[in-house]
């Protein structure tokens, strides 16, 4: 994946890190579009789109946080598909994806970017 240079302005803040409950799912409108967001264990904190394409549905951010092996995952509530935090590719269908977003935390203040950019392999 590569990220592309962005100005202050693309970052669009969201709440604080404490505010969110770690390995459950959190809803906001970043740029336009319903997000996702999740704190791991670690403190760790990822953006994915909220609508499921299996469900049809915004259900994303209700589903259940975990780890296969050493990658993230949400698995939705409606189909239980995983969806790798980090890219947002489905771990059980590699022809399926949801938007994953740039995160960063500045001074305990979580900060949503624009969507990844996935180079073709």
């Amino acid at each position: 994946m590569t990220t592309r240079p962005t100005s202050t302005e693309d970052w669009q803040p969201v709440c604080r890190v404490a505010e969110l409950e770690v390995e459950r799912g959190a809803t906001a409108l970043v740029h336009g579009q319903a997000i996702a967001i999740f704190r791991t264990p670690d403190d760790t904190i990822y953006a994915l789109g909220n609508h499921d394409p299996f469900a049809k549905g915004s259900v994303i951010a209700r589903g259940i946080v975990g780890r296969r092996g050493e990658v993230p995952f949400v698995a939705s509530p409606a189909h239980k598909h995983a969806f790798d935090l980090r890219t947002g590719k489905c771990l059980d269908d590699a022809h399926v994806s949801v938007p994953a977003y740039d995160v960063k935390v500045v001074e305990g203040v979580v900060l949503v970017g624009h969507r990844k950019q996935v180079d073709a392999a």
